[in-house]
């Protein structure tokens, strides 16, 4: 059988291409650390890659949003740490107020410390975490919880608990709205302590106005006590929480290391068999050089 001088060089050629494409493979597989560089290269593989690095994005976002429910929660505890100390300050006040040797100007006088401090509690209801949204306000984030009015406070949120997807099948409270807090069961302490201090306000001028004083003191006292049992439940609630998210933390962890080796087992590359077969390539690529150089320079001229 006859060969064209143009049919070794095309063999050659072809030949010599397939071996540099190889060589060059490598060399890339080697630079991207990667055994699979395109679907191609291991189909079964890929498909098995994605589908874990989908998982893995999946656990990276609800780490995100454990993150961000403990910075909301930790915003939240320390708020209602200054709701507690708010309220048993007014608390004291009160009991102040039940001095039966007070006279009327000592009674105004713990009239306008209740307002001040009825003013700051207000203050703490409206309080914002550290993305600037209201805390207590629903999913009305970008609204004032409360606006004050001369009988107390109205509410501007709505009714909605925010919460967060901290797993694949958990939710989890971040805050709680304000009429929870403050206005749950029939007890607005806002109204409360509004009326109380336009009580103490009032000049006591019989038996029948000292009682009514002393009956307001106690609803008040009341009424703040109430309240602070919904603090403290939403800071135990909230403190459960914060416990749980730790427990998550670390499942979502171990989680993330076990998709990292599964993504290792499958696409890293063997470094000492890329080298070893590097190294066998260039071989290779060597001997067909040298043999396409002296295929191609033979000739019946020469051996005339």
């Amino acid at each position: 059988m006859r060969i064209s001088t143009n049919t070794m060089y095309q063999n050659g050629v072809t030949r010599l291409s397939q071996i540099q494409a190889e060589q060059s493979k490598l060399m890339e597989q080697i630079s991207s650390k990667k055994r699979i560089l395109t679907p191609a290269d291991d189909p079964v593989g890929s498909a098995r890659a994605l589908g874990i690095q989908n998982s893995q994005s999946i656990n990276t976002q609800f780490a995100r949003n454990r993150q961000f429910a403990e910075n909301g929660m930790n915003t939240v505890e320390s708020n209602l740490n200054s709701v507690t100390d708010m309220l048993l300050a007014m608390k004291s006040t009160l009991l102040e107020g039940g001095n039966a040797s007070y006279d009327n100007t000592q009674r105004s006088y713990l009239a306008i410390d209740l307002r001040n401090n009825l003013e700051g509690l207000i203050a703490l209801a409206n309080a914002k975490d550290g993305s600037g949204n209201y805390l207590y306000s629903g999913y009305k984030t970008d609204t004032a919880p409360y606006t004050q009015t001369v009988t107390g406070v109205a509410y501007n949120g709505d009714d909605q608990v925010r919460k967060l997807q901290v797993s694949s099948s958990r939710q989890l409270a971040v805050t709680d709205t304000a009429p929870n807090i403050f206005q749950s069961n029939g007890n607005d302490v806002f109204a409360t302590l509004t009326q109380i201090a336009n009580l103490l306000d009032t000049p006591v001028t019989n038996d029948a106005e000292a009682q009514a004083l002393r009956d307001g003191l106690d609803t008040a006292i009341n009424s703040l006590q109430a309240t602070m049992d919904n603090v403290l439940t939403v800071r135990a609630r909230n403190g459960s929480g914060l416990k749980e998210l730790e427990s998550l933390n670390t499942d979502g962890s171990d989680r993330d290391l076990q998709y990292a080796k599964s993504l290792s087992e499958i696409q890293d590359l063997d470094y000492a068999k890329a080298l070893s077969d590097l190294t066998k390539q260039q071989t290779v690529l060597e001997a067909a050089q040298k043999s396409f150089v002296a295929i191609t320079s033979l000739s019946l001229f020469n051996l005339l």
